[in-house]
């Protein structure tokens, strides 16, 4: 599997409609308490390359707060189905047919489009960043809800934990200021993840997640990782009309993803 970070929402399971808060409950009775990492298998299209699928029945990233159970589904069908029409977007012409032919790119539109007339609220719980954590993902956590440890499999991990609302707040204010920069772009991806979490309960939690990004790094390059306080320093300058400042931190952020990401060449 490629390194990935990852943005996830997880909902009360009071939240969920009832037929879903049935099946959720349901999983929690009978999944394993150590399961692992989703499974995939081979999909081909065309010659000898192809895609990674889910091999296994629909799983969840389950928490507990406070007394409080909080469901994260993986709903990776449709994830995967919307990543095919992405890739076909995003990267070279070229390249579209080699991975995702014609053919199949309207098979998976038409799958999409069903889950979405089956399900307008359906709604992916989580976005996954392959190499690198994006910047504005930091703008919704705060220093102060960041924790960096062991998981219960013993691997170590940084993330941060925070509620949808707090991290609306930090993005409706975000964005006026960013919108006066030249970072006006990182404002306006703002308002697409605003929007996301709108969709949610308003009880949900957050959590940024560096994901399998933690086993590329040394415990002390996570201890020194202090990214969202440094993007928050660069908006607090920047709202006062500074800017040395928020060039610095921006750019130290910047850097120190980069330097993670070019390792997708080395791959």
């Amino acid at each position: 599997m490629v390194p990935s970070a990852y943005l996830r929402v997880y909902q009360p399971l009071d939240a969920f409609e009832r037929d879903e808060q049935l099946h959720w409950e349901r999983y929690l009775l009978t999944r394993s308490p150590h399961e692992g990492a989703p499974r995939y298998a081979d999909r081909p299209t065309t010659g000898r390359l192809g895609l990674l699928a889910p091999a296994q029945q629909e799983q969840a990233d389950v928490i507990v707060v406070d007394g409080r159970t909080y469901v994260s589904p993986r709903r990776m069908r449709m994830r995967v189905l919307a990543a095919m029409l992405a890739f076909r977007e995003t990267r070279p012409m070229e390249l579209w047919d080699a991975f995702v032919p014609k053919k199949l790119a309207r098979r998976a539109a038409r799958e999409l489009t069903r889950f979405r007339r089956r399900d307008p609220s359906s709604v992916a719980f989580v976005h996954q960043s392959p190499w690198h954590v994006p910047i504005r993902w930091f703008v919704l956590v705060d220093d102060e809800e960041r924790w960096l440890g062991e998981d219960e499999r013993g691997r170590l991990r940084l993330r941060y934990r925070t509620s949808t609302r707090r991290a609306m707040r930090r993005a409706e204010h975000a964005i006026p200021v960013l919108r006066r920069s030249d970072l006006g772009p990182i404002g306006d991806l703002l308002v697409d993840l605003h929007q996301w979490l709108a969709t949610f309960d308003p009880r949900s939690v957050l959590e940024l997640d560096y994901g399998e990004l933690s086993e590329l790094m040394s415990w002390d390059e996570l201890d020194d990782d202090h990214s969202a306080r440094e993007i928050h320093e660069a908006l607090e300058a920047l709202a006062r009309h500074e800017y040395a400042t928020p060039l610095e931190r921006y750019q130290a952020v910047l850097g120190r993803w980069a330097e993670v990401r070019s390792r997708e060449i080395w791959n």
